[in-house]
């Protein structure tokens, strides 16, 4: 099974039902639930994810969401090594982009998705929208 690592944007896109970027987040997501690909994110993408639920629900009803999505995604740890590359490295701008890169690659994830493939222009690892993964599996 392939091994799909999901920048914040695109749970994002999902959960907030963002256009019009909503489809393609969700024909994703659904992809996983058949467990056709296997989605994972950083710990720091599921924290980032409550706080935004926060902003746009009560919090139980975050927590539940976040309880539901938990069960389609791996969320992979944020260790004291990633962090040190993020910071050493100067291919990243962004520090949170870096992060979710290093994240990535130290979970040995073939493909990662997101919006913003400028951030990721840099990357060892090959960097798509959902769009675009979605249309090589079809």
């Amino acid at each position: 099974m392939k091994r799909i690592f999901v920048d914040t944007n695109i749970v994002i896109d999902l959960l907030s039902r963002r256009e019009p970027f909503f489809e393609e987040a969700a024909e994703l997501f659904s992809l996983a639930d058949k467990k056709r690909v296997e989605l994972s994110v950083s710990s720091l993408t599921f924290a980032n994810t409550g706080y935004v639920l926060l902003q746009q629900m009560d919090s139980i009803k975050a927590k539940s969401v976040l309880r539901k999505l938990k069960l389609i995604l791996k969320i992979l740890p944020l260790d004291d090594k990633i962090i040190g590359l993020a910071l050493n490295d100067d291919n990243f701008s962004d520090f949170e982009d870096g992060l979710q890169y290093f994240t990535a690659i130290e979970h040995e994830q073939e493909v990662i998705i997101t919006r913003n493939l400028k951030d990721f222009k840099n990357s060892k690892i090959p960097t798509v929208t959902a769009k675009q993964f979605i249309e090589t599996i079809k």
